[in-house]
């Protein structure tokens, strides 16, 4: 479960150097990517300090909701997906260039390698925890 915590609280930390650091501004997807993972730092850590096992049950619905739009994001960048069926309305586009880190690897694949990681990271805990 500590690595679990330990991958949110990288990619919250990753998410509010991009947007309040290096000035990117977050699409509506990344908002919605955010809005799962930044309760996983809280629920985990909190799980961590009481050795609550049972925060793995309460952190799992929000990583894979994070980690399904994390791949509709990934599959609108790469153009898989037409832009006109994202949510975005107002603000930066989904698909823009600027989704990008170091102008190669693109957020919504770092989104989904970290919540791919907590799942596994979870999937782990729990079977330890039944064991």
């Amino acid at each position: 479960m500590f690595l679990a915590w330990l991958l949110a609280l990288l990619a919250a930390a990753g998410a509010l150097f991009l947007g309040e650091v290096m000035g990117k501004p977050p699409c509506v997807l990344c908002w919605y990517q955010r809005i799962a993972m930044f309760p996983l730092v809280l629920v985990l850590g909190m799980g961590l300090l009481s050795s609550d096992a049972r925060s793995v049950r309460y952190a799992m619905p929000l990583a894979g909701v994070g980690w399904g739009i994390a791949a509709y994001h990934l599959l609108v960048f790469w153009g898989v997906v037409s832009e006109g069926l994202v949510p975005c309305g107002k603000g930066s586009s989904c698909a823009d260039a600027d989704v990008q880190v170091a102008g190669m690897v693109p957020i919504p694949l770092l989104s989904l390698a970290a919540f791919t990681g907590i799942l596994v990271a979870l999937w782990m805990a729990r079977r330890r925890a039944k064991a």
